[in-house]
Parts: C-alpha cells; sequence; structure tokens
C-alpha cells in the first residue's frame, strides 16, 4: 500500500465480525454492523505541540485497536478499503 499518513493520523484496515452467532444464527452482511476493531497499517510522525515539538504516537504499525463505528475516513486504495483516522479517534489498543 502506498499511502503515507500525515501528522497524527492512522490508516486501518478494519477487521472483519463474525457472521455467524455462538448459536449458530448467520448474520448477513446487509444486517451485521460495521467492525470496530482494526489493525493499524501505518501511522504518521505525529502532530506537534505549541513549541513545535513532535509528539510520537502511542500506536505502532500492527497493532490491534478499537474505534468508534463512526469515526474515521473511509477510503479505497489498491482495491482494499481503509480507514483515517486521527490518533484522538482510537479508543484502546487490544493487547494479546
Amino acid at each position: 500500500m502506498a499511502l503515507r499518513p500525515l501528522h497524527d493520523r492512522v490508516i486501518v484496515k478494519r477487521l472483519e465480525n463474525e457472521t455467524t452467532t455462538a448459536s449458530g444464527i448467520v448474520i448477513p452482511d446487509n444486517a451485521a454492523e460495521k467492525p470496530d476493531q482494526g489493525e493499524v497499517l501505518a501511522v504518521g510522525p505525529g502532530k506537534r505541540d505549541d513549541k513545535g515539538a513532535h509528539i510520537v504516537p502511542d500506536v505502532k504499525v500492527g497493532d490491534r485497536v478499537l474505534f468508534g463505528k463512526y469515526s474515521g475516513q473511509g477510503v479505497k486504495v489498491d482495491g482494499q478499503e481503509v480507514l483515517v483516522l486521527k490518533e484522538d479517534d482510537i479508543f484502546a489498543i487490544v493487547e494479546k
């Protein structure tokens, strides 16, 4: 992928939700909610503080993150749909 995010922007690929419930009910694609977890594909250098110093982002490439259902802007790059989020839109990093 040839995207290099600027400032505190983060490129995230949504992770697919389960399409079958624990009881075996299959959820059709048009009824399923958008997933609110994703994998970080790229991270910008960070925003600057009042004195001009870079604030290093807390997330890194490969992190699994939680974000709001309506956060960010969806874009299509090389046939793959990704989200461009501000680091502030990310709620948490999922620890394994």
